[in-house]
């Protein structure tokens, strides 16, 4: 039933247009906080993956204000493997995120599919996530929640994290990992998450490695019934080598999935920066095809064994420990390989161990003769010099004769530093560029490992190279809404200004008519771009001229910057030259839109009469009730008998009345 109800929760956005820009599309996918749907950005005619938050979720107004603020800490990041956050908005109650949309599928995709993977597979795929999570530990931004759903992999096997910032916004709500909101990732909380809910650089360190155990074994490490328990898990059980469930799995890949995993959170490395450089040495390991490298392994392995010196066995096969809490038993897991973890037990010596034992003094005289024991003691004694010099040996080799320092390459062009590597036997690649205000374009500005740092013979050097100083060119920003503008200038790290907004006769309402600095000026990150910014065209209220001389109307009209047109009619109330109606009389148009006026021509036309061969007075009598004026003319033949002998205008004709009509008499 709950699911019924979701999906028409979900179905209902389909083909609904949010903040007046996204018009939502199918969906991709549901998660516990939000469900993702493929969007057409209207505005920038461009496909968008919406990430719509739950409904109830934008009711806490805490929780709105947070994820507004994260989102927009987000979107500051640009990197590669991190998936860009465009925009977020609020449109009835309804929070979403606007990101860049990733065609293809998930890290849980390969998991479910493949897994387990490769040690050298998962740390391909792991290597790209740890940049991700570098660029944003470097910006302030700790993630909260790496797992495999928020890993997208697209058809072109690009790599890119998903969600910073979002599990941050969420814990806001009051919830904790183990009530509903991160139900879902509890899998891959770090400790210091659910004991006290903080976190750092190192909680995402924790996320990783587990992640990394996952894609190595196919199975998580901790399971429990409830959410409860697999947390209560991460707080008081160390995570397994993955090679109890993978044997083939080297040792020193071991030491990194439990270095990284340390429940001590100080133990783990510093941030994503440190671990990436400590899985590049184990992918390096790994590529030499060796079974094992003891010193790489010491190196990972160091810090837990001081902690673990700490501890003690327990009669069950636990450990108890200054430092630790107490190991409490766990679930075993049941992964897909059907292997079981075999809880952690007090080691037991090997067939070919040693074991000394401390003789009483007591004791030596039921020892036999000295002749043996002094035989026996000169064969331990070349026995302990050879393992001495085996030990030597394989300690000189792995952990002097195997490596140099690296050199010294920095402002150096990417050529000359591989030259100069080179001579010493080492590799170079372009790790990373970067900008630099100090350190010229095409110039090494930072070396993995640092110079004079111990790096394997025959190794490689990552090249961090100069970009030069950052600059950007102002962008062509006429004509574009006022949003994309600003989503424009916040690609290249530019600021909007100044926006002045006014009246333009022929850009539409909301885009830009100009902008300053001019097209193509180069600015630093940071500068500001001053925007003018169009209201759509003047409105321009409509006088009623109605009554007033056409001239003086027309005249009125034009100045306001409206088209005239004229038509004429009769009218009997209304002087001729005088406008009779307008259209429109009142409300608002724009310049150059039309005003119709009708303008009066007088009264109507009448017929005028026929007065010929009447009397004077009755033609007079005639005219005068028909409306008109008579003017009386005698014929210059006149013979005084007041006839009319003809009329002007003539008889059937129209006149106006009032017209003064003519009568001739004879």
């Amino acid at each position: 039933m709950t699911d019924d109800v979701d999906t028409q929760v979900g179905d209902r956005l389909v083909g609904r247009v949010l903040d007046g820009r996204y018009r939502v599309g199918a969906r991709v996918a549901k998660g516990g906080m939000a469900t993702v749907y493929e969007a057409l950005d209207m505005r920038l005619d461009r496909v968008v993956a919406l990430k719509v938050m739950h409904l109830g979720m934008g009711d806490d107004a805490e929780f709105g204000r947070r994820f507004v603020a994260e989102a927009r800490a987000a979107a500051k990041l640009s990197h590669p493997n991190v998936v860009a956050v465009f925009d977020q908005g609020e449109d009835d109650g309804t929070l979403f995120l606007a990101m860049e949309y990733v065609p293809g599928r998930t890290l849980r995709d390969v998991v479910r599919e493949h897994g387990p993977l490769s040690p050298a597979r998962a740390l391909d795929l792991l290597m790209p996530v740890l940049s991700a999570l570098s660029a944003a530990h470097d910006a302030g931004i700790v993630h909260r929640d790496i797992k495999p759903e928020n890993v997208l992999i697209s058809h072109d096997g690009t790599v890119k994290v998903a969600d910073f910032g979002l599990a941050r916004a969420v814990t806001t709500t009051g919830q904790t990992a183990t009530q509903g909101l991160l139900m879902g990732t509890v899998s891959y909380l770090a400790p210091e998450l659910v004991t006290d809910g903080s976190a750092d650089a190192r909680s995402d360190v924790y996320s990783s490695g587990i992640l990394l155990y996952e894609l190595l074994t196919g199975a998580k490490p901790h399971t429990g019934e409830t959410p409860i328990q697999v947390a209560y898990a991460h707080v008081h059980a160390d995570v397994p080598a993955p090679s109890l469930l993978e044997p083939g799995i080297p040792p020193y890949v071991d030491a990194l999935v439990q270095r990284a995993t340390a429940r001590d959170r100080d133990l783990r490395p510093a941030d994503a920066r440190v671990l990436s450089r400590q899985v590049r040495r184990v992918r390096s390991a790994l590529e030499e095809g060796l079974p094992d490298d003891p010193e790489l392994t010491g190196d990972l392995t160091v810090p837990l064994q001081a902690m673990r010196q700490e501890t003690e066995w327990d009669d069950d096969g636990y450990t108890r420990g200054n430092g630790y809490v107490e190991h409490t038993p766990v679930r075993r897991l049941e992964p897909t390989n059907g292997r079981r973890h075999e809880p952690l037990r007090r080691p037991e010596p090997r067939h070919n161990d040693t074991i000394v034992v401390p003789r009483d003094p007591a004791s030596s005289s039921r020892v036999g003769p000295a002749g043996p024991r002094k035989g026996r003691g000169l064969v331990a004694l070349i026995a302990v010099l050879a393992l001495a010099i085996g030990v030597g040996t394989a300690g000189w080799y792995y952990g002097i004769h195997r490596y140099t320092e690296t050199p010294l390459l920095l402002n150096l062009s990417a050529a000359d530093a591989s030259a100069k590597a080179g001579e010493v036997g080492l590799r170079t690649t372009i790790a990373n560029q970067d900008f630099s205000e100090d350190v010229p374009r095409g110039q090494v500005m930072g070396t993995s490992p640092a110079p004079g740092d111990r790096i394997r013979k025959e190794g490689e050097v990552g090249l961090t190279v100069s970009k030069g100083p950052e600059r950007y060119r102002v962008p062509q920003l006429k004509g574009l809404d006022q949003e994309a503008a600003k989503l424009a200038l916040d690609a290249i790290r530019l600021v909007v200004g100044r926006t002045t907004t006014t009246y333009n006769e022929t850009v539409p309402a909301g885009k830009v008519i100009a902008f300053t600095p001019k097209l193509n000026t180069v600015m630093k990150p940071g500068n500001t771009v001053n925007l003018w910014v169009s209201l759509g065209r003047r409105p321009i209220t409509v006088p009623d001229l109605t009554g007033k001389p056409f001239n003086d109307a027309r005249s009125t009209l034009r100045k306001a910057g409206f088209v005239v047109e004229r038509t004429d009619a009769y009218d009997a109330k209304v002087p001729a030259g005088s406008v009779i109606s307008q259209t429109p009389n009142n409300g608002t148009l724009y310049a150059k839109d039309k005003v119709q006026v009708v303008v009066s021509k007088g009264p109507p036309l009448v017929e005028v009469p026929n007065v010929r061969r009447k009397g004077l007075a009755e033609a007079q009598k005639i005219l005068t009730e028909a409306g008109f004026k008579v003017k009386v003319e005698q014929a210059p033949f006149h013979l005084g008998l007041n006839l009319v002998a003809g009329q002007n205008p003539a008889a059937g004709q129209q006149a106006q009345p009032g017209t003064t009509i003519i009568v001739t008499i004879v």
